[in-house]
C-alpha cells in the first residue's frame, strides 16, 4: 500500500523527500550552480566588453572575478561530494548531483577562457590594433547568448531550450572557422598585423570553446530531465532524444 507519506512529487529536476533536509541540501546546490553561472556570466560579458573597448580596468575586474569562480566551484563540488557519501542518491537525485558537478565544470572553465580574453586584451593594449574586432564582436554575441540561454534552461529544467543551445553551437564553429580565414588572409596580405591578429586569434578560440562548454550543460540538463546520456551524439539525434522526453 501507497501512503501519502511515500508519494514522491518532482520539483526542481529532484524529488521531495520526507527528509527537509536533504530537499535543502538539493536545493542548496542547485542555487549556488546559478549563482556561479551568473557570476561567469558577467565575467565572459565584462571580459568581452573590455576588449572591443580597449578598457584595461574592466580587464583587471573581469581577472579577479576568477578567483570567486575558482572557490565556488571547490565548495560545490564539495558538497555534492558530501550528499553522495552521506545519502546514496538514487534516480534522479543522483542525475542532478552528477549534473550540477559536471556543470560547475563546464562554468569554471568558461571563467578560464574570460581570463584568456582579459589577458589579450591587456596584450593588444601593448601592440595597438584593432583587427578582427568585427568578428569578435559578432561570435561574442552569439556565445553570450547561449551562456545565457543555458543557464536559463538549468534553473527551469528546459530540454527544449537546452537542445536550441546544443545547436546554436554549430554557429558558433561556422563563425569561428570564417573569421579565421579572414584574419589569416589579412596577415598574409600585411605582416604588420600578424601580432594583433594572433591576440585576436585567441580571443576568438576562447569564444568557440566557451560554446562548447554551453553546449556540455545544454547536454547535462537533456540527461537530467531525461536520464539518457546524449554526449557524442548528432543534432538529429539529441532532437529526437529531447522529443521523446516532452
Amino acid at each position: 500500500m501507497t501512503t501519502d507519506a511515500n508519494k514522491v512529487s518532482k520539483t526542481a529536476g529532484y524529488s521531495t523527500h520526507i527528509s527537509k533536509q536533504f530537499n535543502d541540501e538539493l536545493e542548496q546546490i542547485r542555487t549556488e550552480l546559478l549563482a556561479m553561472g551568473g557570476i561567469v556570466e558577467r565575467q565572459v560579458h565584462q571580459s568581452v566588453d573590455a576588449l572591443l573597448a580597449g578598457d584595461l580596468k574592466m580587464a583587471e575586474q573581469a581577472l579577479a572575478i576568477d578567483t570567486q569562480t575558482n572557490a565556488m566551484e571547490l565548495l560545490i563540488d564539495e558538497r555534492c561530494t558530501s550528499i553522495i557519501a552521506r545519502r546514496q542518491p538514487a534516480a534522479s537525485d543522483l542525475r542532478l548531483i552528477i549534473s550540477i558537478s559536471k556543470a560547475v565544470v563546464d562554468l569554471e572553465r568558461m571563467g578560464d577562457e574570460a581570463v584568456r580574453i582579459c589577458k589579450q586584451t591587456i596584450e593588444l593594449n601593448i601592440n595597438g590594433g584593432s583587427h578582427g574586432f568585427q568578428e569578435v564582436r559578432h561570435i561574442a554575441n552569439l556565445v553570450r547568448n547561449m551562456v545565457k540561454d543555458v543557464l536559463t534552461a538549468f534553473a527551469r529544467g528546459d530540454i527544449e531550450q537546452a537542445y536550441k543551445v546544443a545547436k546554436g553551437d554549430r554557429a558558433v564553429d561556422q563563425e569561428y572557422r570564417s573569421a579565421m580565414r579572414t584574419l589569416v588572409s589579412l596577415m598574409m596580405e600585411d605582416p604588420r598585423t600578424i601580432s594583433s591578429c594572433l591576440n585576436v586569434i585567441w580571443v576568438l578560440r576562447s569564444l568557440e570553446r566557451i560554446g562548447d562548454h554551453s553546449r556540455n550543460m545544454a547536454e547535462h540538463i537533456i540527461y537530467l530531465v531525461s536520464g539518457k546520456n546524449v554526449r557524442h551524439q548528432s543534432i538529429k539525434d539529441m532532437k529526437s532524444t529531447v522529443e521523446q522526453s516532452i
